[in-house]
């Protein structure tokens, strides 16, 4: 469990997982990515699926695994609209890298369309690598792929 500024980030519960779904347009806008939304993550892998709870409910979320391989995906990250612009997704994203450590990872990684351009620039001021894939998601579509090396210091630029 980590402590910030009022905000407790800790391992997601089911009732995070349906309040996330039912405020989903607070963090998605119009993009209804609600599918990709697991529940199996958090009940298999729920010290890797963390939320940012405050008062006023849950800020943000990242949802993750390792993999046996070492790395530790994060599949879902996002903050509430008012949340962004305030480090949280940063903070969040080193709470996964840490708990993706003690679980054996040494690398992280992510994916998204290529044109999010917010979560391209975001992953590179987090220090990752980029790369467009062909074909990644299916054929004709490619997408952003992203690749780093632990630990994940976020005080960087």
């Amino acid at each position: 469990m980590i402590f910030i500024m009022g905000i407790h980030i800790a391992p997601a519960e089911m009732a995070d997982f349906h309040q996330v779904l039912t405020d989903h347009t607070r963090y998605w806008g119009e993009r209804d990515l609600r599918s990709l939304h697991l529940l199996a993550l958090v009940q298999e892998f729920g010290s890797t699926c963390l939320v940012a709870r405050a008062e006023d409910g849950i800020r943000g979320y990242i949802f993750g695994f390792v993999t046996p391989e070492g790395t530790g995906y994060a599949h879902l990250i996002a903050t509430r609209d008012d949340a962004r612009g305030t480090g949280l997704g940063r903070r969040l994203y080193a709470a996964f890298a840490e708990a993706a450590e003690r679980h054996g990872a040494r690398q992280l990684k992510a994916i998204t369309s290529i044109e999010n351009t917010g979560s391209i620039a975001f992953h590179r001021r987090l220090g990752f690598h980029t790369k467009t894939v062909d074909d990644y998601n299916g054929p004709g579509r490619a997408m952003a792929v992203f690749h780093r090396d632990l630990p994940l210091n976020v005080s960087r630029p």
